[in-house]
């Protein structure tokens, strides 16, 4: 079984859409195979965004992330990256297909509900960062 991290960023988490987004994942079959909700530092923001500190838009980034609290998951299934990258459609809400998580609740390129790996190698990355090998279940 494929692994990726999924975080439903502040926005989402603001909005009392934890419930909601949680239920799309498992109606799309997939598993929950870790999750907790946290308040990430300025630190655990910066390390976890770190291939995009060379742009422009990264303090804004690090910002957004750290102004509430995420929750952080692990999903587990077949095909999970790529399946789940479909689910939370195109990073700009007003490109996404209609029914996907950021279409239906996402407010801007930024400020979109939803996180999720995008390859194999920066799951296993974005996994580790935030969930240790026992607390994945």
């Amino acid at each position: 079984m494929q692994k990726t991290l999924s975080i439903i960023k502040p926005d989402g988490v603001s909005k009392k859409l934890i419930g909601e987004v949680i239920c799309v994942f498992e109606s799309a079959g997939f598993r929950i195979a870790a999750m907790k909700m946290k308040w990430l530092n300025r630190a655990e923001a910066e390390g976890f965004y770190y291939v995009h500190r060379e742009r422009p838009f990264f303090p804004e980034l690090v910002d957004f992330m750290t102004s509430g609290p995420v929750v952080l998951m692990v999903l587990e299934g077949d095909d999970v990256i790529k399946r789940n990258r479909e689910i939370m459609g195109a990073t700009d809400p007003a490109e996404a297909k209609a029914g996907t998580i950021r279409a239906r609740w996402a407010g801007s390129k930024q400020n979109n509900i939803v996180h999720g790996s995008d390859s194999e190698e920066s799951a296993k990355f974005e996994i580790s960062h935030f969930f240790s090998g026992i607390e994945i279940f």
